[in-house]
């Protein structure tokens, strides 16, 4: 199979049951960060405001997000129970997203990159 070039490629690849999760991710990140260009980068997709901003994937037993090291350091407290490691958070795939979690990774990787923007 050739590699997804957009994000509903991406997302239509998967068994329907994590397509519909991955759509609902998608959804809520559109919410939590209209202002954001999404795109596919590392094959995955990839939602950028002044650069990269956050990452997601499907597996087979979880969804990947990718906030970064720096949001995973920040929150590691936010994040026990979660499988974490440098730069990823794992979300079991048969529980439900905990938004209120992802929007605070999303807020935190926000604030990093709109101040990256003014040191710029």
């Amino acid at each position: 199979m050739e590699k997804p070039t957009t994000i509903d490629e991406y997302i239509a690849s998967f068994p329907s049951e994590t397509q519909k999760i991955l759509q609902r991710l998608r959804e809520d990140l559109q919410r939590m960060i209209p202002d954001a260009k999404q795109k596919i980068s590392y094959a995955i997709p990839t939602f950028t405001l002044n650069g990269n901003l956050i990452h997601f994937a499907g597996y087979k037993n979880h969804i990947g997000l990718y906030p970064g090291s720096k949001a995973v350091e920040a929150l590691a407290e936010d994040l026990k129970g979660y499988h974490t490691s440098k730069g990823t958070v794992q979300f079991p795939i048969d529980k439900p997203l905990p938004i209120d979690l992802i929007e605070k990774i999303v807020a935190f990787c926000v604030a990093q990159n709109l101040a990256k923007k003014k040191k710029g």
